[in-house]
């Protein structure tokens, strides 16, 4: 006998309707149904951000809410931030500021820092970390990961960055961020 219950949701802009198991989580949902595996699986605890989701325009640990839970909302995984097969500025931006190291934790990253410039278009360097700091990069990226996000604030204004102007913006950041300012272990702990 299966537990299977009816879901309809939204993602990345396109009506589902699946039956997924009722104990399943919303990360179980995109991964094993949708195949959606840009969302990662890390922690299952809501401690690392690897699974981070924009779920009605909220940015959620899938780990922590049921696919059932979902029915009738909007999901927003990573692989919906890219509009008409063009990267959106933040990923632009996470990849000319080098933030994208082993890529594990960019999923979750890119999620929230699109959620954060939506409702904060020109936050400062405070406001990204706190932004982040349920985000962890076991690579220690996060220099280059606030780069990006301020980056990506910068040219939230134009429809796009254009691939000349990211050399020069991401020079810019450089020079007047400082660079031995690092979130403090409450905002991105170790």
């Amino acid at each position: 006998m299966t537990n299977r219950r009816p879901l309809e949701l939204t993602v990345n802009g396109r009506s589902r309707s699946i039956e997924v198991l009722a104990h399943h989580t919303l990360l179980d949902v995109l991964r094993e149904d949708l195949g959606l595996t840009g969302t990662k699986e890390c922690c299952l605890v809501g401690e690392c951000g690897a699974c981070t989701v924009l779920l009605d325009g909220h940015s959620v640990d899938s780990c922590l809410v049921l696919g059932v839970e979902a029915d009738g909302a909007s999901v927003t995984t990573v692989e919906g931030l890219a509009v008409d097969g063009r990267l959106s500025p933040v990923q632009r931006s996470f990849l000319e500021t080098g933030a994208a190291q082993c890529g594990f934790c960019i999923p979750g990253q890119l999620v929230s820092a699109h959620a954060l410039l939506t409702d904060a278009p020109h936050p400062t360097r405070a406001q990204v970390e706190e932004g982040l700091a349920g985000n962890l990069c076991r690579c220690a990226g996060y220099e280059q990961i606030i780069e990006a996000v301020l980056m990506a604030a910068d040219a939230a204004d134009a429809d796009a960055i254009a691939d000349d102007d990211l050399a020069a913006r991401s020079a810019r950041l450089r020079a007047l961020g400082d660079r031995a300012a690092t979130p403090d272990a409450e905002l991105a702990p170790q």
